[in-house]
């Protein structure tokens, strides 16, 4: 009897390989379906803020009750682009509190900030025929794991290692190294986040600036992700003013106002770049989904959108980070060495264990023996040169998610605590 043997394409065996992101989106369904206290400290998803819920909840009722408000919402395709209502709403927001010099023509929808991305990083980068090829540039490491595998060639991304400046304890915090940092001839874009998952970084004013600077000077884009910034949803601690002139490519995402599973990705660019992924989006997508768009499109138009961000998300969010770095000072002090990422924006701890024995891979595994998930820091890193490989911090740091609810972050802390001990050899308290 012959065997039916399935083969995949050079796509498809790239996109069904083994990767960071898959593995860790299995581990947290398993750990999900499985019976007993979980700590699920690894994944990205937003916190449940009950007045947000709230929010969506009254809005549904309202649409409801509309006549054809069902039919609306669900019964039609809007355009590749987006809604057009929606489109204009977001134009009229930009220009008039931030004065950008938008209309609909630089504004797109995307089918999560994720697909944006994909649709990004293959647009601008990859094979560019007669043998030559571009490549995406992270100007710091580390960053979102969810970019390592979107690529649909090989040598697509290029990261650099950061400046690790301590600050007061327990802080300390990357800043962009500019010495030596050129956009070259192969350079299709450059590509940040603001603030960054995995570390809660928040790029300066200044060194926003200098990367903006040094794409307009060289004729690329400079893609700088926003998914937890400003203007919405305002996940940030610092004060920070929302970036964008005609250089950047700004996605923004409506998950983290309590929208995830509405898939919403937003651009705001040149009309050219708008153009183009709104041709991919037809070709990929269809349409842009509406229900996100239909659903904030009226706190778009009344300005509410600004002050549920400023008022609910960040203060919901802040608590539970101080609530979160408290914790972790009082379970590690004097137990070993640690440091955090000083957390100014977004939904995680980057905890940094200098000389741990072993690399947070395995220490993941051990974390996940005894149901605590985290993510291990050597995903984050990818696309680093050849010297940067055995630079041993990529394997001391791990991600944890502090929106979940307080009993099991400490859970998921005392557990760390007490697998890193074992790690340094030291006795277990």
């Amino acid at each position: 009897m012959l065997r039916f043997i399935m083969e995949f394409s050079l796509f498809g065996r790239n996109f069904t390989q083994k990767t960071g992101i898959l593995e860790l989106m299995d581990d947290l369904g398993q750990a999900l379906a499985g019976d007993g206290e979980v700590s699920m400290l690894g994944g990205g998803n937003p916190a449940s803020i009950p007045a947000m819920n709230e929010v969506w909840r009254q809005r549904l009722q309202e649409i409801l009750l509309q006549d054809s408000g069902v039919e609306l919402l669900l019964a039609q395709y809007d355009t590749p682009q987006g809604n057009p209502g929606f489109l204009q709403a977001l134009a009229r927001f930009f220009k008039e509190r931030f004065g950008w010099n938008v209309g609909p023509e630089n504004i797109c929808v995307t089918n999560g900030s994720q697909n944006a991305f994909f649709l990004l990083f293959n647009l601008l980068a990859g094979e560019w025929g007669q043998g030559k090829s571009r490549s995406i540039l992270f100007p710091l490491a580390p960053e979102y794991v969810g970019y390592a595998d979107q690529a649909l060639g090989s040598g697509h991304f290029h990261s650099r290692r950061p400046q690790v400046v301590l600050q007061e304890f327990p802080f300390f915090k990357y800043y962009v190294n500019f010495e030596g940092l050129e956009l070259r001839e192969d350079t299709g874009a450059l590509c940040a986040s603001r603030p960054t998952n995995p570390t809660g970084n928040v790029l300066t004013q200044d060194e926003v600036v200098h990367l903006a600077g040094l794409c307009r000077r060289s004729g690329v884009p400079f893609l700088l992700d926003n998914a937890y910034g400003t203007p919405f949803p305002g996940i940030l601690f610092e004060d920070v003013e929302p970036f964008w002139d005609e250089s950047t490519v700004l996605v923004l995402s409506l998950s983290k106002l309590g929208l995830p599973a509405t898939r919403t990705g937003i651009l705001v660019a040149k009309p050219e770049i708008i153009q183009a992924v709104t041709a991919s989006n037809a070709i990929l997508n269809l349409a842009s989904s509406g229900i996100g768009q239909s659903l904030v499109l009226p706190f778009l138009e009344n300005g509410a959108l600004w002050e549920l961000s400023r008022k609910i998300i960040r203060p919901y969010y802040l608590e539970a980070r101080d609530f979160a770095v408290q914790a972790a000072v009082e379970i590690f002090a004097q137990r070993f060495p640690f440091r955090i990422h000083r957390p100014q924006g977004a939904l995680f701890l980057w905890v940094w264990f200098p000389e741990l024995p072993i690399p947070t891979r395995s220490l993941y595994e051990r974390l996940k023996a005894r149901a605590v998930v985290v993510v291990p820091g050597e995903y984050f890193f990818f696309g680093m040169e050849d010297e940067d490989k055995d630079w041993n911090h990529r394997r001391e740091c791990l991600r944890l998610n502090y929106a979940r609810p307080k009993g099991e972050i400490l859970r998921g802390l005392m557990v760390l605590a007490e697998e890193v001990e074992l790690a340094f050899g030291l006795p277990r308290r």
